[in-house]
């Protein structure tokens, strides 16, 4: 868990003075698409594991 906040703080930071704002919500809104996409990846890996797929 710790490295979780850990992780939360850097994010935040990264972002505190940061300017323009509109390229702050860009980039935070690109940030999440990316964190989706890649947990949708490991979702389909992972069903296709548990359902029997071979490679």
């Amino acid at each position: 868990m710790g490295t979780l906040l850990h992780f939360k703080d850097i994010y935040t930071e990264a972002f505190e003075n940061c300017r323009p704002n509109f390229v702050v919500v860009l980039l935070k809104a690109y940030s999440i698409f990316c964190v989706l996409m890649l947990t949708m990846a490991l979702y389909a890996f992972f069903y296709r594991v548990a359902t029997g797929f071979e490679f």
